[in-house]
């Protein structure tokens, strides 16, 4: 499957860091980005909203004199996420400051992302949008989006409710460019059993959750190392969209894990509390069942280190030790 050059000559790992509201910062997205991953982060983290152009500025010239003084290092691209809904007053203006400064990459969510792949293309930039089932799929593609982020079963954050296998093969079906996979990927051997079901690279969340330089507390980053995939509660309460929780952040919110209510989808909201006193991302912290494989709290950069690791050793294994059926026959 085709590959955009930006990606191919310059990734050290076929995984793209995906952006965390609150939780990805300026300096977690630099440090994925020098480690050879795509780092990315919300357009909505950096408030006020003058904030976004600071932050842009601070990304590019770290990474560019990083680049100088590592020249045969493959420094990854970054990439802003933008909310493509009604709730979202800053689309606009946070896309306007994209196209300002060429961002390599935007990643949208929800609504169908015209406006952002026209500001996206007028400057030579990729846009990757979220989907979670084959109908926004086909609509993402008729706006011209380069790449598919498909957001499964066991994803962090707002995630679908279809198993990898089914909806990469159900897109495979009719789209044959860039695809993102997205459901409880944390290891090496997960990127690699995701190019092997038919994506193209891994989107990883929950694992630099855990990472020195996440914007999450110290409550937060344990609560992920403490945490088993059964400890994942799915709920649209918090925004209307169906998400992925950690239950010891609900229970300490006074909830219910286990007796939620179904949210008003006509009132969605993506940067309050929702329908609860306590505010979703701040106090019900996001996660992805991908807590069971993560068992330590490390710099970013070690992180990649370690997956490229695991990534190796997996496929050294299968191409070594996988027994051949066809001479079974």
């Amino acid at each position: 499957m085709p590959i955009p050059d930006l990606l191919r000559h310059n990734l050290r790992l076929p995984v793209i860091g995906s952006p965390m509201f609150i939780v990805s910062s300026p300096q977690l997205v630099i440090e994925q980005c020098k480690a050879g991953i795509v780092g990315s982060f919300p357009a909505l983290n950096a408030r006020p909203a003058p904030a976004l152009e600071q932050w842009l500025v601070q990304i590019r010239g770290e990474l560019d004199a990083f680049q100088r003084e590592h020249p045969d290092r493959r420094v990854a691209p970054f990439a802003v996420n933008q909310i493509v809904h009604s709730s979202n007053d800053r689309l606009e203006h946070d896309v306007g400051l994209c196209r300002k400064h060429r961002v390599p990459i935007q990643i949208t969510s929800l609504r169908a992302p015209d406006v952002v792949v026209e500001a996206a293309h007028s400057y030579g930039g990729l846009v990757f949008h979220d989907v979670t089932n084959v109908k926004h799929a086909r609509r993402a593609l008729q706006a011209g989006v380069d790449g598919l982020i498909l957001v499964c079963a066991g994803a962090g954050g707002h995630a679908g409710s279809l198993s990898p296998f089914a909806l990469v093969s159900a897109v495979r079906e009719f789209y044959d460019g860039t695809i993102i996979l997205s459901g409880a990927i944390a290891n090496g051997s997960a990127v690699l059993a995701a190019q092997a079901m038919g994506a193209d690279l891994a989107y990883m969340g929950t694992r630099f959750i855990a990472s020195r330089e996440a914007n999450a507390s110290d409550a937060y980053k344990q609560a992920i190392v403490d945490s088993g995939a059964e400890d994942i509660v799915y709920s649209n309460l918090f925004t209307g969209v169906h998400g992925n929780y950690l239950r010891s952040s609900i229970v300490a919110a006074g909830l219910d894990p286990d007796a939620l209510p179904e949210a008003d989808k006509s009132k969605m909201n993506f940067g309050g509390g929702g329908s609860t006193r306590s505010k979703v991302w701040r106090d019900i912290w996001g996660s992805g069942q991908s807590v069971a494989a993560i068992h330590d709290i490390l710099p970013a950069a070690a992180i990649v280190e370690r997956l490229e690791a695991e990534y190796l050793a997996a496929r050294q294994k299968l191409q070594q030790g996988a027994p051949d059926w066809s001479a079974a026959r």
